[in-house]
């Protein structure tokens, strides 16, 4: 494992709101972000458009958590569309799947007919969830996915989910920009909350309408 991405070095960084990027121009070298504005979802703040509701109440799809998370990041790093690049390169893939063998990484897993179809995955540090990056093979799944986080972290004492950066589809869905000094100041409340914790059973979402 690249000691520039083990475990302790990961933390301390998200702690202080600094993440990781491989860059495929400079042969996957790893770069640090630390943005601003910083990309969130106040977690009162999400949107649920009709067509979601719709879709959740159909239960096309099962939410599951953890059960497949080294997958899910192969997916989110899946060329598609018009990019040919990603910035989740193998050593990415290695070191947050050892940051989910040790409880700080998890995914949000959508199947359909018991394939999976959409998901997220992120870090979790007590009540901060460090959205890092999602997909989808079959229409709303990634959305159903960011659903159901939101409810679970509603549900679990959580404060703040950080999106990073914000995109036209994060925004549809409640995604705001804030100053990096505001940022600070949530995610270190965030992260001294003791009675936060991740739940991976998400069997109640079926019946969440």
């Amino acid at each position: 494992m690249n000691p520039e991405l083990s475990p302790e070095v990961l933390l301390q960084a998200y702690s202080t709101g600094i993440f990781p990027m491989a860059s495929p121009e400079m042969n996957d070298l790893i770069l640090w972000y630390a943005p601003d504005p910083r990309g969130i979802i106040p977690l009162d703040n999400f949107h649920m458009s009709r067509s979601l509701k719709k879709v959740i109440k159909s239960k096309k799809f099962a939410i599951l958590s953890d059960t497949n998370f080294e997958a899910v990041v192969r997916e989110c790093a899946i060329k598609r569309g018009s990019s040919d690049e990603t910035w989740i390169s193998e050593e990415i893939i290695d070191s947050y799947t050892q940051l989910h063998r040790l409880g700080f990484a998890h995914s949000v897993e959508c199947y359909e007919d018991g394939k999976l179809v959409g998901g997220l995955y992120g870090v979790c540090i007590k009540g901060a969830f460090f959205g890092e990056s999602m997909f989808h093979k079959s229409r709303d799944a990634s959305k159903v996915a960011i659903c159901a986080l939101v409810e679970s972290m509603k549900r679990h004492g959580f404060a703040l989910l950080d999106t990073q950066y914000t995109t036209a589809h994060l925004i549809s869905l409640g995604a705001i920009d804030i100053p990096k000094v505001e940022y600070d100041a949530l995610l270190n409340e965030a992260i001294q909350l003791e009675n936060a914790w991740w739940n991976a059973d998400f069997s109640w979402f079926k019946d969440f309408f």
